[in-house]
Parts: C-alpha cells; sequence; structure tokens
C-alpha cells in the first residue's frame, strides 16, 4: 500500500474524529476535522523574515488565476504579500492601507481585480492584482445614513454576476451598500436593528449560486449565524451556527467554508475554529473545533477544541482543496495551511 492510500484510508477512519494522530516516518501527524473532510497543518508554511516582511493582523487571502495566495495584512510596509502554494514570497505591494480588512477578488482572466476595504480610511478600493488603484468607493455620504464618515466602517464586499458590487459596513452601522459596477451607489439593505431583517456585526458576505439564481449570504457574527438575502435585499434564511462567531462566507465548490473567530461568545478570547457547511447549510467539520452534532435536525453548539488557532479570520480554499488560515490579533503570525487528505 502506497503512502497517499494509507493516508486516505486513515483519513476516511478518523473521519468522524476532530484529531487522531498517525505515525509517518516516526512522527505523530495529527490530523484534524471530520466526516471526510480531514486536514493536517504544514509546519512554518508562509512564514518570512518579519523584519523584511512583516505582518500585524493576518486578515484575508484569496487565490488568483495563477494560482498564487494574495494575503492581505494591515501592515503599511507590505500590505499584500503574494505567495506560490508552497509557501514562497513572490511579490509584495500595499504602503497606503491602514486598515486594510476585506479582500476580495473579482473579474475573468486578465480582468481579474481586487476589492480592497479600509476600516480606518472608511473606503472602499477596486485594484489590480498588483496594487494600481482603480477606482474608490469613497463614504457614502449621499445616503444620508451616517452623521459622520468615521461611523462607516467598510470590512468586506463581493460582487454580483452583473459587476454590481455589495459592501458590508460591519464595523459601522450594519448596513450593506448596493452599487453599479460604476462605483455609483443604488441602494442598501440590512442596518442595525433587532428584527431578523436587521445585522449585528455584518462582518462578511458573498454572492450564493449552489443552488441556482444569486442570493447574498451575510455575516451576522454576533448573533452566530449567516442570513440569506435576494440581491435586492429581501431576507430569505437564517443559517445558525451556534457557539461560532463565524467571519465572512467563502464558496468554494458546494461548500461554505468560514473562520470562526471566537467560540462561544465575542468575550471568549483564543476559542476559533474552521467550520465546514454542506450545500444544504449542514456544519459538517469543523477543524480544531468540537465534532457537528445535530438533535432533531437543530445543530448543537459548537466550541473550540483543539488550540490551533488563536482568532482565526478567514479561510482560502485552493484549487487542490487545501485551506488557508488567515488570523487576526494572533502575535503576528504568518498565515497556517492545511493539506486536505
Amino acid at each position: 500500500m502506497n503512502r497517499r492510500t494509507f493516508i486516505g484510508q486513515t483519513a476516511i477512519s478518523i473521519s468522524a474524529m476532530a484529531v487522531k494522530p498517525v505515525f509517518s516516518d516516526k512522527k505523530e501527524v495529527p490530523f484534524y476535522g471530520h466526516n471526510g473532510r480531514v486536514y493536517r497543518q504544514v509546519k512554518g508554511w508562509g512564514e518570512l523574515n518579519a523584519s523584511q516582511f512583516p505582518v500585524k493582523d493576518c486578515h484575508e487571502m484569496v487565490q488568483d488565476r495563477k494560482g498564487r495566495i494574495l494575503l492581505l495584512t494591515n501592515e503599511t510596509r507590505n500590505n499584500v504579500l503574494i505567495y506560490n502554494t508552497g509557501g514562497k514570497l513572490i511579490n509584495s505591494w500595499g504602503k497606503e492601507y491602514p486598515g486594510a480588512h476585506g479582500l476580495t477578488l473579482a473579474g475573468e482572466g486578465k480582468d481579474e481585480f481586487l476589492l480592497i476595504t479600509d476600516t480606518a480610511r472608511h473606503e472602499v478600493y477596486k485594484t489590480t492584482l498588483d496594487g494600481e488603484l482603480l477606482m474608490t468607493l469613497e463614504f457614502p455620504e449621499a445616503a444620508e445614513l451616517y452623521e459622520k464618515k468615521e461611523a462607516y466602517v467598510p470590512t468586506e464586499t463581493t460582487v454580483a454576476p452583473n459587476g454590481d458590487i455589495y459592501v458590508a459596513d460591519g464595523y459601522g452601522q450594519q448596513y450593506i451598500l448596493h452599487y453599479g459596477a460604476d462605483g455609483k451607489l443604488k441602494g442598501w439593505f440590512g442596518g442595525r436593528g433587532e428584527g431578523d431583517k436587521f445585522l449585528d456585526n455584518a462582518h462578511g458576505i458573498c454572492v450564493d449560486k449552489r443552488k441556482g439564481d444569486a442570493t447574498l449570504l451575510v455575516t451576522d457574527r454576533t448573533r452566530c449565524c449567516f442570513k440569506r438575502f435576494t440581491m435586492a435585499g429581501d431576507l430569505l434564511e437564517i443559517i445558525e451556527v451556534p457557539g461560532a462567531c463565524v467571519c465572512r462566507p467563502v464558496i468554494h465548490g458546494d461548500l461554505l467554508y468560514a473562520a470562526v473567530l471566537r467560540s462561544p461568545d465575542m468575550n471568549h478570547a483564543k476559542s476559533g475554529f474552521v467550520t465546514i457547511l454542506d450545500k444544504e447549510n449542514r456544519v459538517i467539520s469543523n477543524i480544531g473545533g468540537s465534532e457537528p452534532v445535530y438533535k432533531d435536525g437543530k445543530l448543537q453548539p459548537m466550541s473550540q477544541q483543539t488550540p490551533l488557532f488563536i482568532h482565526p479570520h478567514d479561510v482560502c480554499v485552493d484549487r487542490d482543496e487545501n485551506i488557508y488560515v488567515a488570523q487576526w490579533a494572533s502575535g503576528n503570525v504568518y498565515p497556517y495551511k492545511f493539506e486536505r487528505v
């Protein structure tokens, strides 16, 4: 039996467990996850000389069409670090984004572009993959939703199939602002409030087309759930993830991935993990977290089980279904890579 087959069969046998050591070359290799979504950490991936290429908060990561992994950090000596999947630094750029927070990749082929939210400058920037500024979405003063610019603190964006841009004001007044591809404001929904249609810590947003028509998945992090809206902002569904203060939703294939910043609540530090949901939005695996359990169709509260992470902030899934985890306020650590087994 070759090593790959052995590892694959071992992963199946432990798929219902969070961690099980497997001996390979006389070294104990822990696996993390459940139900066929099992991973092992690649130690030392992406670590650099911090005096040359430092990071503060590693906020978000994406993979471009060339297969490169782009990391966004609020370190203004190099806001963007570009790696290959082996963890080697290819390039870096950016000195102008002190509040660099959200990183969205959109467009096709040569027309790929980035959207960067800056929580310190209260703006959103469209750039090339090399950092050339293409457009600025400024403070939406015309909406008359804010008394001052500082009340608008955008955390994430997503791009609709028609090119429209949606911005989540996750650290501000909790609105989802809808722009045309030309940067002109078209509308908004959400906002702070107590009803289901309102949001509290609308930290992340993405377009979900897994079941056909495009919809918007929006994080309601304080309430430990995702909320699904129509592209016009009408509430369709609430996806409860009890115990998990989730960051942005990341769609890859039929699955939904998310970093869980803290668990079980926002006052409990050093307790995060990564969660994975299937096409029916049932949690199937937690990396570093407790095994997902449903009773009478209801997901039971989840929590950290293995201290892999402090404050995981984003997940990037590559073409081989390996995952990369960026962390906030975690001692200036570089991203972690986990290989699927």
